[in-house]
């Protein structure tokens, strides 16, 4: 089968692409003594999952119980969950996911703690990070005080090991809180063996920033347009592309491609949607200015030449992670040859 004769849309990695930037954030790693924990959450196949491993990760990140389920079952056997964390049900697979794999968990709160306990009674001990928040205003401890006090609960519950910290992103507010926290947590004996930092577009300044020992990163596997905008990457650093084909031009200004939010998600750049849903490489004047869900109207006022119907265009999406879980498949490529498909095995795996 020849790439230009699959069926659009269709999601395209670039598997020259995705090497080059596996190895390229493990020496980054490396270099700095910080232990890698890359993130699945962007490509949730466990065959990218274990690669990362064979490249020297030290285990995986999974937002989800649903997702660490899938790579434990393909032989991923050291996994963070960064997400709290609630309720028996929760408890009994994270139970189960214990008796099978070493596990991690992040918690911010007394109720996600008791959870783990939970687990933790039915299965093997379980490892906790307390997450701080540094200013992202999403989960996370918000006092100095606050942390100590949920570590010290981790310390005093019996099947839960205190193993450090977690924060997302990485900033230089991460290094000023740490440097008032160590001090605190190392006086009551409770020195993190763990410093776990997340975010691809700051990666590289990551030991700049703080004392991180273990970086969770995932976008970087892929990159997108926000990568690149953030200065993370270049667009020969993208290796995920949607392949659409144009099937309509009603106006000369105007044309219709065969792929919508169901495709694309709706993510908008940070400057705002006048930029558009996605970048074309070989019509960079165009612009994905608004989708339904199976159509997407791109303007092409800004190109000198314009695709016309029956055409295959490249889009580089806005933010890769939610447009790889709308898909079941990826084709991947190799010299830029088409290979095979992919599944996406731990898409939709959300709860």
């Amino acid at each position: 089968m020849d790439l230009a004769t699959l069926e659009t849309p269709v999601p395209v990695v670039d598997l020259d692409i995705v090497e080059a930037n596996l190895k390229r954030m493990q020496a980054y790693c490396d270099a700095h003594g910080i232990a890698l924990r890359p993130h699945i959450k962007t490509h949730k196949i466990p065959r990218l999952a274990l690669h990362q491993v064979e490249l020297g990760a030290r285990g995986i990140t999974c937002q989800k119980l649903g997702e660490a389920e899938v790579m434990a079952a393909a032989g991923l056997d050291d996994i963070l969950i960064s997400y709290p964390l609630l309720g028996a049900g929760k408890a009994e697979r994270l139970a189960a996911l214990s008796r099978r794999v070493r596990m991690r968990v992040s918690v911010d709160n007394p109720v996600a703690v008791a959870t783990a306990a939970e687990a933790a009674r039915q299965g093997a001990e379980i490892g906790l990070l307390v997450e701080f928040d540094s200013g992202n205003g999403r989960t996370g401890v918000t006092s100095i005080d606050g942390v100590v006090e949920l570590a010290r609960r981790i310390r005093e519950t019996p099947g839960l090991r205190y193993d450090g910290l977690m924060n997302y992103p990485v900033s230089p507010r991460t290094g000023e809180i740490l440097r008032d926290l160590l001090p605190r947590l190392k006086a009551e004996g409770l020195e993190p063996a763990i410093i776990s930092g997340g975010g691809t577009p700051n990666a590289f300044r990551t030991h700049e920033m703080a004392p991180v020992t273990e970086l969770r990163v995932g976008t970087y596997i892929y990159n997108d347009r926000m990568q690149v905008a953030a200065g993370h990457a270049g667009w020969e650093d993208c290796a995920f592309a949607l392949h659409v084909t144009v099937i309509s031009r009603p106006e000369p200004h105007r044309a219709i491609i065969d792929a919508g939010s169901k495709t694309f998600a709706a993510d908008i750049m940070p400057a705002g949607p006048q930029e558009g849903h996605g970048y074309f490489p070989d019509y960079p004047g165009a612009r994905l200015e608004k989708m339904s869900e199976e159509h997407g109207m791109v303007d092409l006022s800004g190109c000198d030449r314009k695709p016309e119907i029956g055409q295959r265009l490249r889009v580089i999406p806005n933010h890769v992670c939610p447009v790889s879980n709308l898909h079941d498949r990826i084709a991947v490529t190799r010299g830029g040859a088409f290979q095979e498909f992919w599944d996406v095995a731990a898409r939709g795996r959300s709860q």
